[in-house]
């Protein structure tokens, strides 16, 4: 890839979802470096393998669940997502800097570090939390997570990172995210909301998606909301797979806390989750 050099107090220019693509090709047949002439070019159909002992190998199922912007309740739904699997044993892994946490008021019980360190753990009823415990600069420095207990079947990853970011360098959690099971992308009914979300499709292309559009009944969006679905979101509401979920007035103004999780919230996680295939024995919306 051909380097551009910036200067201190120059603006920089948009990236575009095309550029973003060839760059996580380049990164898929390990040509990131600054210098492509150090190493022999492979060919763009090899799939690079995980990047190194930062590797992540669960045995249970895995949904990642990426917001396709800042404050579109990507945590809120994972959480959801972990709740609505209880009964079937499940986590929700938050994979952001200590700093930006939102999970950190959700859990009724704090249990503190984990010995293998970087993690902070807690529980909410039956759902075990997982956060980080350090400040890191991209994703890269994520440590793979705890091995989950045997009686754990589900894991839910709050992505908490960019996705261009996450996909524009070797890490486990990008290895996990184009895995071929299915990923959650979480957007609002607003009209760049899914223009984020069609170019979260756009990076993800390959890669089975699960919509979810953090709004209104869509009986009540906007004609111009309606109308500003891409070629890739309308593709994904045709197979249905474009879900809302509704506002809670609540939620929106105190964040995530250890109140009960919204009924409704529960019941739109849930159909999400036996789309995602995750969900088959799941019984009940427990809060």
């Amino acid at each position: 890839m051909t380097a551009h050099t910036t200067h201190p107090g120059t603006p920089r220019a948009a990236v575009g979802v095309d550029e973003l693509k060839r760059a996580w090709r380049a990164v898929q047949v390990g040509d990131y470096r600054r210098h492509p002439e150090a190493a022999p070019r492979a060919t763009t159909s090899a799939r690079r393998q995980p990047s190194d002992a930062r590797a992540w190998e669960p045995h249970e199922v895995v949904v990642p669940v990426i917001g396709c912007a800042g404050s579109v309740g990507a945590t809120t739904l994972a959480l959801s997502l972990a709740t609505a699997g209880a009964s079937m044993g499940a986590r929700v892994i938050e994979c952001c800097t200590v700093t930006a946490s939102g999970l950190a008021p959700a859990s009724t019980a704090e249990l503190g570090q984990h010995p293998s360190g970087g993690w902070l753990q807690g529980t909410r009823g039956e759902v075990l939390l997982e956060r980080g415990s350090d400040i890191f600069i991209g994703p890269d420095e994520v440590p793979p997570p705890t091995d989950a207990a045997a009686t754990t079947s589900l894991t839910v990853l709050d992505v908490g990172w960019e996705l261009g970011q996450l996909l524009a360098s070797p890490n486990w959690l990008a290895d996990r995210v184009l895995q071929p099971g299915p990923v959650v992308a979480v957007t609002t009914a607003t009209i760049p909301g899914l223009r984020r979300l069609e170019g979260a499709l756009a990076l993800l292309e390959g890669s089975p998606v699960i919509g979810a559009v953090l709004g209104p009944p869509r009986r009540k969006w906007p004609r111009g909301v309606e109308h500003s679905l891409g070629a890739l979101t309308r593709q994904l509401d045709q197979h249905g797979a474009l879900h809302v979920l509704p506002v809670d007035r609540g939620l929106a103004v105190r964040g995530l806390d250890s109140e009960a999780l919204p009924t409704p919230l529960l019941v739109a996680a849930d159909n999400i989750l036996h789309a995602s295939g995750a969900g088959d024995t799941t019984k009940g919306n427990p809060s």
